[in-house]
Formats: C-alpha cells, sequence, structure tokens
C-alpha cells in the first residue's frame, strides 16, 4: 500500500471513520440479486476491491480476499412509522452508518440496498478513503452504470516498494505526470514546481522564473505552517461520536450559471458563497455574533488526469479556503469569496499538502497524528465540489435520479459540505457531529433562500439592448 494511503487507513477515529459516504436514488426500484450481480461483474474487476488490508508494524499491505458478494452488498429497510418521511429514515440511516467501522478482515466496502424507496430504490455506498480518492471513484462509477466501460486492465507490481523507490514513484513522477495536467486550480504555478522538482539542477541556472517559483514554494509552505487559527465558532470543538445528514433538493445549474455570467463570477464563486451565507444565517438563528467570523473549510484538489481515473488510491491534494460567513450582504460575500479563489489559484499548497500525507505514511501513528493535527486543528469543515455527468445515467435499467456523497471529516473536525453537479442540477448537503451542529437540517434550510438573494440581484441588473 502506498505511504499516502496508509496514511489515510490509519486516520479512522471514534469521532470519524474514514469513508467515502455516497447515497443513489433510483427508479424504478432495482432487484437485490441484479445489484449483486453487477458488482460481482463489474466492481470485482478492480482488485482494491477483492482485497483486504494486512498490517504489519507501521506497513499495509493488500492481500487477495475471496470475496462473498453478499456480505458486500446487503439489504436494507427502513423503518415506517417515524417522523419525516422516507427521506428522513433514510438520513438516519445514512448517519448511523457513516459511524459503524467496515470489518476489517475483508475489503473496506460495502453497499446497502433499500429495495423500496419512494417509488424506487435507494442505495448507501460506503468506501473506506484508502482504496481510492474521489475522483478515481466517479471513474469506477462510470464502469458500473449501464453501458460503461469494462475496467482497463492492470499489471501487477513486480516487487514491493523500497522507501527511496517510493519517493520517486509516489511523489515526484506521479506529480510531474498528472498534476501538470489535471491541477487546473493551481495554475502554472503548479507546473513549474514541478518542473524543478524533476530538474533540480535548473533552479542554479540563475532563472528568474525558477527564483519565483522556488519563492512560491517556500511561502506556500510558511503559509501552510503558520495558518492562523479560524474563527471560534459552535462549529468547532471535540466532536463525539455521532453523526447526522441532510441535503436540500437540487438546484438548475443553468440558473447558477446565469447568475455567475451575469455577476462576473464563476460557478464556484457563487456556490460557495451560498454555503458561507446559509452557515453565516444559521449561527446568527442561534445568537452568535458573526462580524468578522470566518471559517477555514479544507478543499481536495484533483492531482491526476481524468484518463487515469481508472487507477485507484489517493492522489489530490488539499487547499483551506476561509469562508467569509460574517458578511451578510449576498452581492458583497460572492466577490469576496471570487477574490480568495483567485488567490488560490496560483498556489502551490495542493502539492505540499499531497507530500505531507505521504510523510505522514511514512511515520508511526502518534507521529502521523501530530503532523495531522497541526492542520486540521485549524479548520472546521472539509468540502467537496465535485462536477458529474451532464446527463442522467442508467443502472441496471432504472434512471440514477439523485446522486450525494461525502469525503469523511478527520480529527477533530465535524463538518463535512458536499457540492455535486449531476443531470443538469446541483446538488448541496451537509454531514455534521451532533455535539457540534445537532440539526443540519437548518443549515440546508438556508441554502436555497442565499441562492434566491443572488438570482433577485442579477434580475435586478441592467438589462442589455433587445
Amino acid at each position: 500500500m502506498s505511504k499516502v494511503d496508509t496514511a489515510w487507513l490509519r486516520m479512522d477515529s471514534a469521532s470519524n471513520q474514514m469513508m467515502i459516504l455516497g447515497i443513489w436514488t433510483l427508479r424504478p426500484r432495482i432487484a437485490y440479486d441484479a445489484l449483486c450481480e453487477r458488482m460481482r461483474d463489474r466492481l470485482l474487476q478492480y482488485g482494491r476491491f477483492r482485497q483486504r488490508v494486512e498490517e504489519d508494524g507501521g506497513a499495509a499491505r493488500w492481500v487477495e480476499h475471496d470475496v462473498d458478494i453478499r456480505e458486500h452488498v446487503v439489504r436494507e429497510k427502513l423503518p415506517r412509522h417515524r417522523a419525516g418521511g422516507a427521506e428522513a429514515a433514510l438520513q438516519r440511516r445514512v448517519a448511523e452508518l457513516a459511524m459503524r467501522p467496515l470489518d476489517r478482515r475483508r475489503p473496506l466496502w460495502q453497499m446497502h440496498l433499500v429495495e423500496d424507496y419512494e417509488g424506487g430504490s435507494a442505495m448507501i455506498i460506503r468506501i473506506h478513503h484508502c482504496i481510492a480518492d474521489g475522483i478515481a471513484l466517479i471513474g469506477v462509477t462510470m464502469s458500473l452504470v449501464d453501458g460503461g466501460a469494462a475496467p482497463p486492465d492492470r499489471k501487477r507490481r513486480a516487487q514491493a516498494e523500497d522507501p527511496e523507490a517510493w519517493l520517486a514513484d509516489h511523489l515526484v513522477r506521479p506529480l510531474a505526470g498528472a498534476a501538470v495536467k489535471a491541477l487546473e486550480a493551481a495554475g502554472d504555478g503548479a507546473a513549474k514546481s514541478l518542473a524543478m522538482l524533476l530538474e533540480p539542477h535548473k533552479a542554479l541556472s540563475g532563472s528568474g522564473e525558477i527564483a519565483h517559483t522556488a519563492w512560491q514554494l517556500v511561502s506556500d509552505a510558511a503559509a501552510m505552517l503558520l495558518m492562523p487559527d479560524d474563527s471560534p465558532t459552535r462549529l468547532k470543538g471535540k466532536p463525539g461520536t455521532r453523526k447526522q445528514v441532510a441535503w436540500c433538493p437540487p438546484l438548475p445549474l443553468d440558473e447558477v450559471r446565469a447568475i455567475g455570467k451575469a455577476l462576473g463570477c464563476s460557478v464556484n464563486d457563487v456556490l460557495l458563497s451560498c454555503v458561507s451565507g446559509a452557515i453565516g444565517e444559521y449561527l446568527r438563528a442561534q445568537g452568535d455574533d458573526t462580524a468578522g467570523v470566518e471559517i477555514r473549510a479544507m478543499i481536495p484538489v484533483n492531482l491526476r488526469p481524468m484518463e487515469q481515473a481508472h487507477q485507484l488510491g489517493n492522489r489530490f491534494g488539499l487547499v483551506p479556503l476561509v469562508l467569509p460567513v460574517g458578511i451578510d450582504n449576498p452581492v458583497e460575500r460572492v466577490y469576496e469569496v471570487r477574490r480568495r479563489m483567485n488567490e488560490l489559484k496560483g498556489s502551490t499548497q495542493p502539492l505540499l499538502a499531497f507530500a505531507v500525507l505521504a510523510v505522514a505514511g511514512l511515520l508511526i501513528k502518534p507521529a502521523q497524528d501530530a503532523i495531522l493535527n497541526l492542520f486540521r486543528s485549524k479548520t472546521t469543515a472539509v468540502m467537496t465540489n465535485v462536477p458529474g455527468p451532464r446527463e442522467k445515467l442508467k443502472f441496471l435499467g432504472s434512471t440514477l435520479e439523485q446522486v450525494m456523497f461525502w469525503v469523511p471529516q478527520s480529527g477533530d473536525i465535524g463538518v463535512g459540505v458536499s457540492i455535486l453537479s449531476y443531470g443538469g442540477s446541483v446538488q448541496f448537503g451537509v454531514m455534521t457531529d451532533t455535539q457540534l451542529c445537532p440539526r443540519p437540517q437548518e443549515i440546508i434550510d438556508r441554502f436555497e433562500p442565499e441562492f434566491a438573494k443572488l438570482s433577485l440581484v442579477t434580475l435586478m441588473l441592467p438589462w442589455g439592448e433587445p
């Protein structure tokens, strides 16, 4: 197992299980036996889903396992007579499963099928983060749906990695080969940084460009190490051992694009501004003073080209975005989010964060925790924003109507935010620790009104000539 994946394996705690958690809703309903057959035929073509983990001291390795598909694909039945209807029951079950550890004696994944859910079916998907990151799992998903391409054949590695080979294989070469093409959010700065890593002799050439890139690396490293604490709020503290999840009805993606175009902002700027506004409104509703309040969210950034998405494992960095939740004016807030996002585009911090995870995976767990806690203690939330397929997909002949997922929080982080575009809509979801935020629905309920404020502002702008 690579050192980065080992780091993720060892991050499980009583407060946070390191699982990527997903929900699919389908219409019409699908049959349990058909789902088992599809997973056996498609998912088990990926070696990681046939392998369990063995740990020996500080090292971990993948070991082939005789998979009984019915141990990994299980039936669920939601209670019928509790408040809130089927969706609330599904949310409660997702929250329970978010804290149930996966069985280390088997491959670290499981699917829970609710065969009868609101006229169709629902699937809860749990996959340990050590298997793959979100981008790789999107590639896996696309091979599971109807008409999906079969996973490509991969040659097995001939021998185990030694530390020096690992440093080349898992830090320098992957970053050079993948991030130069894929890390658009980091801009040209990342590509130049990687070029310097690959050909360090050029750093001695006196080139102004190389000197500037070296300075960018040093300044970004200093910024990561010297990050100030974000504002203390009720969302930050010592988490407990229970989760709750909530999500909102999908928003039309075309409307989000139209608002962004009218305001000169990106779709991400608009959505992140709405998230900031919803959290700010929630805090004010609890009686908190939000003047000047900012919370830091760690955002995963892909470090691999999409054509390599089938290669499982973790290859992403993290970039810290400070959300201006204390700005009440929606226009002022969206422009402030845009400014902050633009500042991050030239950053090499995602590359440095990947390196930190790699180094952490080399160390014993107490040392790993000490390194990672330096960042987790300065963070309130983990946030993902992933573009999915533009058209709705088919699975076992049914339409995949709705998709949601959350990446895990780690350490003492108790808030996870997920934004996913799929089938022409945008879905917003929140997962929280109940000790820090017992009712995340109260944040969700404020997301659409924040979007409506920006929509109203857009309609009030001067119209062009007919």
